[in-house]
């Protein structure tokens, strides 16, 4: 009999000896991103940190450099996905269809100045992350288009460097005097700037006071006087030979490729793009130039957030890994999304090759905004796109701006929240 018992006991202890080791086991929170080899493994110093500090869990890197979106919507279908996953702003609208857990809870008692603190973030990008009030992403990154010049072509012209004060009318005089025939051959080989769809349209109609989507998301205004004052500026950029290469020679040479070879004076580029880079040339880089009448020189943002699964089987661990990871990639990305961590010294320690931009850089993000993100946002921006800004730019109307627009404006408000019985196919059907 006292055998029997004493075999219970160790068997029970065994048992629960079993229960607590399981229960030490940090859980695995597995984490999605588009990195290709090198971001990948620059990604996995920052977790391998996070891992090594942790007792409840462990953050297992999946990289899907390939048909990323494809594929995670592919898994959230299949309920395959990674626990964490990186969501541009193109894609958060995908949260209208509930894949993504709200973070309410999960940022609710963030200390101030962490990554949990939602105030601490550039309203402008945090609003992307948002869906009909309800936050589902931390982003973790901000890149204000901002404007590179070649100071080498500058000085040769006799041209002073633009300050953060210049307008619309100094880039375009300024962009006039570097498109040049440089070898006398009687063809123009060297261009002031280049439009071709980049930057978007929308930083020039913002500029002007107008907007593709109103505050409240019930219209879309692209036929606005200001709204089409803006487009025209952008017209009159776009393929303009007084200005800029036509499209054959961008298709044919590459947009950065010329402006490394010192073929244009001008870049728009984002602020982590490497165009400050390139050896043997002195770059500067100044904010987009503001509107001469309105002031502005708002400019767009690309920014990402990261989003935790609906559907994760561990939803505290990954909450704290998202905070956790959000401090971490904050202090390796450039811009960094948080107002706290807007200083050049912040900035330069993430990215040191941006030393000599920095600041600039830094006063770009102080006027910076993302799209507004609307649950049908794919098909509308689709429409922006093949019914407006392309015929115009690619001149295949012979409408004006303003009356393209006029036409236009309908099927771009059918894809607005609210009025999902009224989309273009809706009233085609009917």
């Amino acid at each position: 009999m006292n055998r029997k018992l004493l075999l219970a006991c160790l068997l029970a202890l065994l048992a629960l000896s079993a229960s607590v080791a399981a229960a030490q086991e940090p859980v695995t929170i597995r984490m999605g991103t588009w990195t290709g080899v090198d971001e990948a493994a620059e990604l996995q110093t920052i977790l391998d940190k996070i891992n090594a500090s942790q007792t409840e869990f462990k953050i297992v890197h999946e990289p899907q450099p390939a048909d990323y979106y494809t594929q995670v919507q592919t898994q959230l279908a299949g309920g395959t996905a990674p626990d964490l996953l990186w969501i541009d702003q193109d894609h958060l609208s995908l949260a209208a269809d509930g894949p993504f857990l709200p973070l309410t809870d999960c940022v609710a008692n963030a200390a101030k100045g962490t990554a949990g603190d939602v105030s601490d973030y550039y309203p402008g990008i945090l609003q992307t992350a948002y869906q009909d009030g309800v936050l589902y992403g931390l982003p973790w990154i901000a890149q204000p288009v901002v404007v590179y010049y070649n100071k080498g072509l500058f000085d040769k012209a006799g041209l002073a460097y633009p300050t953060a004060d210049w307008t619309w009318d100094d880039f375009m005089t300024t962009a006039k005097a570097l498109t040049k025939d440089t070898d006398g051959d009687g063809t123009v080989d060297q261009w002031g700037t280049l439009a071709w769809g980049w930057p978007p349209p929308q930083i020039f109609i913002w500029d002007a006071g107008g907007d593709v989507i109103s505050k409240d998301l019930a219209s879309s205004p692209i036929d606005s006087p200001e709204a089409v004052e803006g487009m025209n500026f952008y017209l009159n950029m776009a393929y303009n030979p007084e200005v800029a290469p036509n499209s054959d020679t961008v298709n044919e040479q590459g947009q950065n490729n010329m402006f490394k070879a010192g073929k244009i004076g001008m870049a728009w580029g984002g602020a982590a793009d490497d165009l400050d880079r390139v050896p043997g040339m002195d770059v500067g880089v100044v904010s987009v130039p503001k509107n001469p009448t309105t002031g502005s020189n708002l400019t767009f943002s690309w920014t990402a957030s990261t989003v935790i699964n609906a559907a994760t089987a561990h939803p505290k661990e990954a909450c704290d890994a998202l905070l956790a990871v959000s401090e971490g990639i904050d202090n390796w990305k450039i811009v960094s999304p948080r107002i706290s961590q807007a200083s050049a010294e912040h900035l330069i320690a993430s990215e040191p090759r941006k030393a000599a931009n920095a600041q600039a850089i830094l006063d770009a993000a102080q006027n910076m905004r993302a799209y507004d993100i609307i649950p049908q946002y794919q098909k509308w921006t689709d429409t922006l796109w093949s019914e407006y800004f392309g015929p115009l730019m690619n001149k295949e109307t012979d409408l004006s701006a303003a009356d393209l627009a006029a036409e236009v404006r309908a099927d771009l408000e059918g894809y607005l929240p609210g009025m999902a019985e009224a989309t273009p196919e809706a009233t085609a059907a009917s």
